[in-house]
């Protein structure tokens, strides 16, 4: 089980990124335009600089729903393997089974 605060870091960024992403785009683009036309717009630059580092979509990191655990995550049902499992295993995931051959 992962710490609270760790779970809690996750959704502050997931938030921070929903926030600031129409004003990212906004910015990357002008600076992308900009740079089709052979110039630098540096005023662009510094403000998508002061943006928090957190708004950044990259800095996500994809847990478990359930445990909050980092790797193994399954993106499809959005938990981790271990959990897949387990669930699987007792019939709570829907048309999932064990394979037999």
């Amino acid at each position: 089980m992962a710490k609270e605060s760790m779970k809690a870091r996750e959704v502050k960024r997931a938030k921070m990124v929903k926030k600031y992403a129409a004003k990212r785009a906004e910015l990357k683009e002008k600076i992308r335009q900009a740079a089709i036309n052979g110039e630098v717009d540096y005023e662009s630059q510094v403000k998508l600089a002061a943006i928090p580092k957190n708004a950044n979509p990259v800095r996500l990191h994809n847990r478990c729903q359930l445990t909050g655990r980092p790797k193994g995550y399954i993106r499809q049902f959005g938990i981790s393997r271990i959990q897949f499992r387990e669930m699987a295993s007792n019939g709570l995931i829907p048309g999932v089974k064990k394979a037999s051959w």
